[in-house]
């Protein structure tokens, strides 16, 4: 659709890190597209500063290093089960990391593999709004106030939080537009917010990321997705980590969940080689 609407004589500009989740509906349209070599390529990126950096930096290659973080950018909280995983969470988000790091709960984004589980985005959301703003959930489980997830398209997320409710159906503030979600698809398109899964996460930073890694969801954690997750915090890190050696397990040998494409091979049908800068 994107290529489709552009007028004849445009080119298309396309940035992006070929280290980070592919969407997630079918497809790696990106990964494709550099390994194809057919559309002049520039390598822009510059690692991140601090320890933050130097640790996705070094998951990008296959390594889970240690790396000194002396004003606690990266913070490792190692976790039992599942239960202790959500309390140390909730505790992290509402008290630690405002206390220590000096960046308050809004500004802090949690991020864990699924959406069910005793540790996915449903538990977690539950917990976060309980802590950080109860409430009756009198409009489809929101209340004013409420950190949101809307999914105005198949797999694209805009983070936003809830202002009102009334016969037109839900208000957002999503980064400073005015959004209406209709009562009928409330439901649908609107799941509370403060935890997310890596691939509604991509693409956004914030000062301040929670990552969950529960036991059990070890299965689903690749290379991409934790280089996905781990950098969405610009200033800090906390790891709750009760996945073991899964963890450095996927890091150094499953870069990615493969996927069956055509799209490599038509592009490299198409045209001769290009140049890369």
């Amino acid at each position: 659709m994107l290529v489709e609407s552009l007028p004849d004589g445009a080119r298309l500009v396309l940035s992006g890190d070929p280290g980070v989740l592919w969407s997630a509906g079918p497809g790696r349209v990106f990964a494709d597209l550099v390994a194809a070599r057919r559309c002049p390529q520039v390598v822009s990126r510059t690692p991140d500063p601090g320890p933050i950096g130097e640790l996705i930096s070094g998951i990008g290659i296959g390594e889970l290093n240690q790396v000194e973080a002396p004003g606690k950018e990266v913070v490792i909280v190692p976790v039992r089960d599942a239960g202790e995983a959500v309390h140390r969470t909730v505790q992290l988000v509402a008290d630690s990391v405002p206390r220590a790091i000096g960046i308050p709960a809004e500004q802090t984004q949690v991020i864990t593999p699924g959406h069910g589980g005793a540790a996915g985005t449903r538990a977690l959301n539950a917990a976060l709004k309980d802590r950080l703003n109860p409430g009756p959930g009198r409009f489809g489980g929101f209340d004013p106030g409420d950190r949101v997830a809307y999914s105005p398209a198949p797999g694209r997320t805009v983070p936003g939080t809830v202002v009102s409710a009334d016969a037109e159906g839900l208000r957002l503030d999503c980064a400073g537009a005015p959004v209406v979600v209709e009562r009928a698809e409330v439901g649908e398109l609107v799941r509370h917010g403060w935890a997310l899964t890596a691939h509604q996460a991509a693409g956004a930073r914030w000062p301040a990321a929670v990552v969950v890694l529960p036991g059990d969801a070890t299965a689903g954690l690749t290379r991409a997705w934790v280089y996905t997750a781990f950098g969405r915090g610009e200033r800090h890190l906390s790891v709750v980590h009760g996945a073991e050696s899964a963890l450095p397990k996927a890091v150094a040998e499953i870069p990615f969940k493969d996927r069956t494409t055509r799209l490599r091979a038509l592009l490299q049908a198409q045209a001769p080689t290009a140049p890369t800068d």
